[in-house]
């Protein structure tokens, strides 16, 4: 038994062997999953996983770490491995020769040292090498999605009425005017009896004519769609749009540092309530004050490596506010603090110099600003916007190195820079390739071309708002075969989520999302754009709602195979939402808990022993040759 031992213990330190068993690991390992004994109920969210095989490299990262969550939480067990079989026969070629007793022995430890030394190890490596993978997946869908909902089309400069919904404790009503500033506030009781809403029906109005709102915006959490009911039964002004808004991290912003310094004197409700109705005004605006990961528009999010998440969000939030711009006279400390070349020290002293000295009159005067060097001008002047200043330039993306090729362009025209932006015939009539620089070649002209041509154009879409249908308010309202609207709220590797007013997402799953073969969501879908979904069933034991968005649903003519465990909602629900006392528990865990890992778990693999000169394997191998 000591030989078999040291016999094994050679086998699992071989290189080869190690390489080749890798190799069947990834290529023919299984993904096996099982309920763990006495957890059928209580673990009842994973019942798609309770007896699960899959090839693992087919498993896609939702499954995988569908799985691995529920293993964390000790629902679940999970094993990847290979047949048998073709392991033992692997060790056989490498290290077995001839039939005879001795032969035996080295089977026999060759068997053990699989079993005991050397399956553990490759399904480590294995299983690391797919959480990696499905990290990446997760990371890339979550990027995706926050760079459709910041993009999200902005209501634009108009006065607005926000309602924080709620049933109990009533409506939190706050006025803001078209810079967001709010103007006053208040609660309302639209949904606590007869007189509540006979006083509510008094107020809203009279709101909206002192405060000259022009649209409402209403919060989609607790009470939002009856809250969005009642609004409609009031006689408002038509040009008065009545919006539903997503509050997602809302709260989160209203217990945060920065909104407790800006209303120090209004609780967290009141806070929230303005958070909604600027979120409607300026989506981008007001998202950059909250985490990234807290806005909840990912697959797994808390399963997957946190600091590469943060990186990559982090990235996608300060390309999508270069892409947009930044009016430096209006912009909080937050949203300027993304703009390239700045960061929270500099944003803030722009913030500080603009409360003391006045508005900015132009880019010039951002080197006035305590610590902006000529490098910190220089990669962030381009973003920055000033309107009605006195160079028509500052509210373009044109950067301030090329206002000496403008101006010269419009000397050539015999105009001013001003009526060069105005005329469209002098613009067609400039050629760039002749004012090409050794520092300035013909595609960077071509973009201020197309600058001047649209100066400060917002890239977003235009803004339209979704009418959710009248008297589908919750769950049981919906009937299979029903057409609604619907706003996409998510999007995954495995379909899409739409927003179908009823306080809880249907999944229109990959092989509903068209007629056509789809091969991601992402190609057909975005993130807050209105789609017409029928639906196809109503699970109300565990609350899933399955749509198509197919003009002949549920046909099976594609070539997407439907796998009932694509269902996110088996897999932990698809996003996290912020809560306060009345949201809806956070859904990525049973009971909207957070449950962090045991200790011990998500440990990283032992580090694999380093090779050494074995002068005995030789002898077991079938060709005798030193390797």
């Amino acid at each position: 038994a000591g030989a078999r031992d040291i016999i094994a213990e050679w086998v699992n330190e071989d290189q080869e062997a190690r390489a080749r068993m890798r190799a069947l690991f990834f290529e023919k390992g299984v993904l096996r999953s099982r309920v763990i004994a006495s957890k059928e109920e209580s673990g009842i969210k994973y019942k798609d996983y309770y007896e699960w095989e899959e090839a693992i490299v087919k498993a896609p990262s939702h499954r995988v770490l569908a799985i691995r969550r529920g293993e964390r939480e000790e629902f679940l067990s999970l094993r990847i491995l290979p047949p048998e079989e073709d392991a033992l026969a692997i060790l056989t070629e490498l290290f077995i020769k001839g039939t005879t007793a001795a032969s035996e022995q080295v089977r026999l430890a060759v068997q053990d040292s699989y079993k005991r030394l050397l399956s553990g190890a490759m399904e480590t490596e294995i299983r690391l090498a797919s959480k990696k993978r499905a990290d990446e997946t997760a990371i890339q869908v979550f990027a995706d999605n926050l760079r459709q909902l910041l993009l999200s089309p902005p209501l634009g400069q108009q006065a607005v009425l926000a309602v924080d919904p709620g049933f109990r404790t009533g409506c939190k009503t706050v006025c803001l005017d078209r810079q967001g500033k709010l103007l006053h506030h208040e609660t309302i009781y639209p949904l606590l009896g007869q007189k509540g809403r006979d006083e509510a029906a008094i107020r809203i109005p009279a709101l909206c004519r002192r405060f000259a709102s022009e649209a409402i915006a209403v919060g989609n959490g607790t009470a939002g769609r009856e809250t969005e009911a009642f609004l409609r039964t009031l006689e408002l002004p038509q040009e008065i749009r009545i919006v539903m808004v997503n509050e997602s991290g809302a709260s989160i912003y209203s217990a945060s540092p920065a909104a407790r310094e800006e209303f120090p004197d209004q609780d967290v409700t009141v806070r929230g309530a303005i958070s909604i109705g600027r979120r409607l005004m300026d989506p981008l605006a007001e998202l950059v004050k909250i985490e990234a990961k807290a806005i909840g528009v990912g697959q797994y999010q808390h399963d997957v490596d946190q600091g590469e998440l943060q990186r990559r969000l982090d990235d996608v939030v300060v390309s999508c506010v270069n892409a947009v711009g930044v009016e430096v006279n209006t912009a909080s400390a937050q949203l300027l603090s993304y703009v390239s070349g700045l960061g929270p020290a500099l944003a803030e002293n722009i913030v500080k110099h603009r409360d003391e000295e006045g508005p900015f009159r132009s880019r010039a005067e951002l080197k006035k600003v305590r610590r902006l060097g000529p490098k910190a001008f220089e990669q962030a002047a381009g973003f920055l916007r000033i309107r009605d200043g006195a160079n028509p330039l500052d509210a373009s993306a044109v950067h301030p190195e090329s206002y000496p090729i403008v101006k010269k362009m419009a000397l050539d025209q015999d105009c001013s820079v001003t009526d060069l932006l105005a005329d469209e015939a002098r613009r067609q009539k400039i050629k760039p390739e002749q004012y090409t620089t050794d520092k300035v070649g013909l595609p960077t002209l071509r973009e201020i071309l197309s600058e001047l041509a649209k100066p400060g154009r917002d890239p977003r879409r235009q803004f339209e708002s979704v009418v959710f249908a009248a008297g589908i308010e919750k769950i049981g309202d919906l009937l299979p075969g029903m057409k609604l609207p619907g706003i996409v709220s998510n999007i995954t590797a495995f379909g899409a989520f739409v927003d179908i007013g009823v306080h809880q997402d249907g999944l229109v799953h990959l092989s509903e999302l068209a007629d056509n073969y789809v091969k991601s969501p992402g190609d057909v879908v975005k993130v807050s754009q209105q789609v017409e979904v029928t639906v196809l069933s109503v699970d109300m034991e565990r609350s899933r709602i399955s749509l198509s968005m197919k003009k002949s649903p549920g046909e099976r003519g594609d070539k997407s195979v439907r796998s009932h465990t694509d269902n996110p909602q088996a897999d932990g629900r698809h996003t996290e939402r912020a809560q306060t006392g009345e949201r809806r528990n956070r859904p990525d865990t049973p009971n909207g808990t957070n449950r962090q890992p045991r200790p011990g778990q998500n440990r990283p693999a032992k580090e694999e022993p380093k090779p050494f000169h074995n002068p005995f394997a030789d002898a077991f191998r079938k060709d005798g040759i030193k390797r």
